[in-house]
């Protein structure tokens, strides 16, 4: 049984004045989770950096799912975590973000790239799953521009850019509902893998600067 600390795989990809960008890896929560003491972005940064304890997560300006990987921002006083979730959810400021993701199945060589707009809600409080569906009220709506990198044993390697306010599941729900599953992603219908989630937080643009998560060897 495999018992090691995952959050041992935390590092920090890029720190500036007012926020900082760490490396994420998959099989933790961004946050800590009710009832329980195990494993958390929150917790490690609530032990590695002290200083962050007072702000709310420790921080944190968004989340990424357990099973995904990558880029996770961090603000270091309370104005720059409002200021950044603000721009997480489109009312002020942008931050661009772009993911990895492999889906299952192969694209038609004459479709390599496209676009998305759907909406997504949650089918119930405390579904796991997202609903997805092709108009909705304006605030479940999200939108990704997507291109094909490559191809390999019946699975595509896509790179997908958010484009505006980002939405629970939006790339997981949204490829499923396309036809392309992410690999591993069971719940959304794919079949189950031993690499696990094929999602991964590649870059963000903030401020005018690039981070860049290294890539997963599934991808």
């Amino acid at each position: 049984m495999n018992t090691q600390d995952p959050t041992t795989a935390i590092t920090i990809l890029h720190e500036a004045a007012t926020w900082f960008v760490l490396a994420k890896p998959a099989g933790i929560h961004s946050v800590r989770q009710d009832g329980s003491d195990g494993p958390s972005v929150e917790a490690w940064l609530a032990q590695s950096r002290p200083e962050l304890a007072n702000l709310d997560e420790c921080g944190l300006a968004h989340r990424i799912d357990f099973d995904t990987s990558g880029c996770l921002i961090i603000a270091k006083d309370a104005a720059t975590r409002e200021r950044l979730r603000d721009a997480f959810t489109g009312h002020r400021g942008e931050i661009r973000k772009t993911y990895l993701a492999r889906v299952e199945g192969l694209y038609d060589n004459r479709v390599m790239a496209g676009t998305f707009t759907l909406s997504f809600a949650s089918r119930h409080k405390g579904s796991a799953k997202a609903s997805v569906h092709t108009r909705g009220e304006p605030e479940t709506i999200g939108r990704c521009r997507w291109r094909v990198r490559s191809v390999r044993d019946d699975t595509t390697l896509i790179e997908v850019d958010l484009l505006g306010p980002g939405r629970r599941h939006q790339i997981r729900a949204g490829f499923a509902y396309e036809g392309h599953p992410l690999v591993g992603d069971t719940l959304y219908g794919a079949q189950e893998a031993a690499s696990g989630l094929g999602l991964h937080a590649w870059r963000v643009e903030i401020d005018g600067v690039v981070v860049e998560c290294p890539i997963p060897a599934w991808a």
